[in-house]
């Protein structure tokens, strides 16, 4: 199996007749060492999620084992195989509560190696396995191994979703990507670290969030985690962003909330931006080779 999408399904064509749809950001305070609790966490913010009406969920990035390992040997321990309890729990509560379901889990590879990676499930099972290109900071320090495939863009009952993690949102290249391959929203589990910034200024994670939106005039959703985790305190900056690149919900830094919007997703298929430009269709790529040769 590769990291992509599995079969898209019906929806093959790209269009989904699901009209406006709820979706929810889970912004959950998680610890390393704790898998069965955060999962119970987790199962309950979906949970909450569901009985507010959403049908598409976002969890937070290694949303079942938390972020802040001491090293290798403690994240081995900890990772999954793509068949592990995290993502069965996650395919049974998309069932169960025909959800669309997007988490981040710390994935033991067949291969031996270890990936920061999300799977997007939904009633019918696992459709979509993503490893994390672009690690960032400890991540590279002989824990995780970077993924190499594409981000997946599958068809779902409500909409076609790109998943993305994290620091791949700095990477407008591989946002993009996403994006010329149809999706309508894009899911991202992160783990934002809380830096400081100036007083009155939003966290630029938010910002790059927007920033991707209205380039490519998509939905995003990013889903963050909260509270502090051996001694990082976590920024708390789940959003949900439209597709002229506004946020549709308060910024809650910090706290463990739900965050939740009503989405069209439709609107996504609509590139133009006046009456004589469109953000796709005046791409002039010949001229952006050499982005790829630096």
């Amino acid at each position: 199996m590769s990291n992509g999408a599995m079969s898209s399904g019906p929806m093959s064509n790209g269009q989904s007749s699901a009209g406006p749809i709820r979706v929810a950001c889970c912004q959950v305070s998680l610890a390393v060492g704790d898998t069965p609790g955060n999962l119970a966490r987790l199962r309950a913010a979906v949970t909450r999620a569901a009985d507010a009406g959403a049908r598409i969920v976002v969890l937070p990035e290694l949303a079942n084992t938390g972020y802040m390992f001491e090293d290798l040997a403690e994240l081995r321990a900890a990772a999954e195989p793509l068949d592990g309890a995290s993502v069965r729990q996650w395919e049974a509560l998309a069932r169960e509560l025909d959800l669309v379901i997007v988490a981040g889990f710390a994935e033991a590879g067949d291969d031996g190696l270890v990936y920061n990676s999300a799977v997007l499930v939904d009633k019918t099972g696992l459709r979509a396995r993503y490893r994390k290109a672009h690690l960032w900071d400890r991540e590279k320090d002989n824990l995780f191994s970077a993924g190499s495939d594409a981000p997946p863009v599958v068809d779902t009952a409500f909409g076609r979703i790109g998943v993305l993690i994290c620091y791949d949102l700095e990477f407008p290249e591989w946002v993009r990507s996403a994006a010329l391959e149809g999706a309508e929203l894009l899911c991202c589990p992160v783990n934002w670290p809380l830096y400081p910034r100036p007083a009155g200024e939003r966290p630029t994670e938010i910002v790059k969030v927007q920033a991707g939106a209205t380039v490519n005039r998509m939905f995003i959703a990013a889903a963050d985690r909260a509270g502090q985790e051996r001694g990082q305190d976590w920024l708390g900056g789940s959003v949900i962003v439209d597709a002229d690149g506004f946020p549709l919900t308060p910024i809650s830094l910090g706290e463990e909330t739900l965050v939740l919007a009503t989405v069209d997703l439709a609107e996504a298929r609509a590139k133009g931006i006046s009456d004589r430009n469109d953000v796709h269709a005046d791409r002039r790529p010949a001229l952006y080779t050499r982005l790829t040769q630096h």
